[in-house]
């Protein structure tokens, strides 16, 4: 159907068509599962919605990415509480205790019991903070009405923290696709590094042994 429709279309007219479809399932997909770079799909659409012709472009772009990290939040916690109120669990909470260290997960359980607002819009951006907030709110038992209503201003936040990056990333190149390769290094590099800063300060084994 979408195809049917994209083939009638002047040619940038039919991008738009099947481009904003496609930023909603990559986004939803990457809240859902971490197999998709979901920073680096923003900066990208952001890129080409900034070499359009069309004004709104770019606030289509907004709205589009913010609304599936939302759906995307809100099916994965509602997946959670499943395993939370069964008897037995579910694999998608144990995919969630697995993916959240322990130690992360006591200082988000600490964090969320005095800012839940707050603790919710830093996990968005922090990378790989997400997942632990989200089990927490999951073992506190928060109802999923009340923790969609607060990752509203995270996913947000979020959406125009990596929008802002696509929109850099291409002012700085006149060609789209140079400007998509730079936004997507420079998402990715936003996502890495307090990753790499982590490993670089984790205690090495076997350092420093006391001698006999």
């Amino acid at each position: 159907m979408i195809g049917e429709l994209a083939g009638q279309l002047p040619p940038e007219e039919a991008r738009r068509v099947v481009g904003y479809p496609a930023l909603f399932l990559l986004v939803a997909l990457g809240a859902l599962v971490p197999v998709v770079p979901t920073g680096a799909v923003v900066s990208s659409a952001a890129v080409v919605a900034s070499h359009q012709a069309a004004p709104l472009a770019p606030l289509f772009v907004f709205l589009v990415a913010a609304a599936a990290a939302l759906a995307g939040d809100a099916a994965l916690y509602w997946l959670g509480r499943r395993g939370v109120t069964s008897r037995g669990g579910s694999r998608w909470l144990a995919a969630l205790r697995a993916r959240a260290a322990p130690d992360r997960l006591e200082r988000a359980q600490a964090r969320l019991r005095e800012h839940r607002v707050p603790v919710l819009v830093l996990s968005r951006l922090v990378p790989a903070g997400r997942i632990p907030v989200m089990l927490a709110c999951l073992l506190a038992r928060m109802p999923a009405a009340r923790f969609v209503r607060s990752d509203v201003p995270a996913v947000l936040a979020w959406t125009a923290t990596y929008q802002l990056i696509g929109v850099a990333g291409g002012a700085l190149f006149p060609r789209p696709w140079q400007g998509v390769a730079a936004a997507v290094a420079l998402a990715l590099l936003v996502g890495a590094a307090p990753r790499a800063w982590r490993w670089a300060r984790r205690p090495r084994r076997g350092g420093s042994g006391s001698g006999g």
